[in-house]
């Protein structure tokens, strides 16, 4: 598997010597380019693991890692030189996986970033899950957890979700939703879809999500 680093980093040779490091490993590495836009390039990259630095032009990386534990759970990792307790604490407060402090060994990040990814990705400790609005679909038992509840979804169910959670913010096209439940085995026509659309809506506001998915008349559905 190629796993993807989004650094995450305003000092330009930093940036570049941990770019080159981690494709030294074999790694892709993008550094943001817009400080402005920092979970546009985010989202667009879709990385595995983020190197993020506390002091940034704009907002804080604190206030990136919040911005990105709204969306997701990427495994996130500080690389600061304000590496005493207090921002260290801050740092998992906000939902980072490790610290990294400043000036650091190049080897000693690569070996923390390689290790978090083999927890999360390789050995299944970690399943993957897309997360929106406090509700979070793990891709690796196929259900839903919303406010310590968690919703067993059937694989019609799974699929309409993991396809609109994926492409949240957009529209999903009836089409394409079709093709989903077409994948899960499903016999598919506009009714069927239509039927199970309203029971996962349902099933969702059954659990305090209301408006979770909302209709585009004549053109799909879209969560976000």
């Amino acid at each position: 598997m190629d796993y993807k680093i989004f650094i995450v980093e305003d000092d330009r040779g930093i940036a570049e010597g941990i770019t080159e490091q981690m494709k030294q490993w074999g790694l892709e590495a993008k550094t943001v380019s817009d400080f402005h836009n920092v979970m546009g390039e985010f989202a667009e990259f879709e990385p595995h693991l983020v190197l993020m630095d506390i002091s940034l032009p704009f907002m804080s990386g604190y206030h990136w890692c919040g911005e990105i534990r709204k969306v997701s759970s990427v495994p996130v990792i500080f690389v600061s030189s304000a590496s005493d307790n207090m921002n260290i604490v801050m740092a998992v407060n906000m939902g980072a996986d490790d610290f990294i402090a400043k000036p650091f060994d190049p080897g000693v990040l690569t070996a923390k970033v390689q290790a978090l990814l083999r927890r999360t990705y390789d050995f299944g400790v970690s399943s993957p899950i897309i997360e929106y609005k406090g509700a979070m679909l793990n891709t690796g038992d196929n259900t839903l957890t919303y406010e310590d509840s968690k919703i067993d979804l059937t694989k019609n169910e799974y699929r309409l979700l993991l396809t609109l959670m994926q492409n949240r913010g957009k529209i999903v096209s009836r089409e394409k939703l079709m093709e989903a439940l077409w994948e899960s085995g499903a016999f598919v026509d506009e009714n069927t879809l239509t039927v199970n659309v309203g029971r996962l809506r349902k099933k969702l506001e059954n659990a305090g999500l209301n408006d979770f998915i909302t209709t585009k008349s004549g053109v799909g559905y879209t969560v976000g």
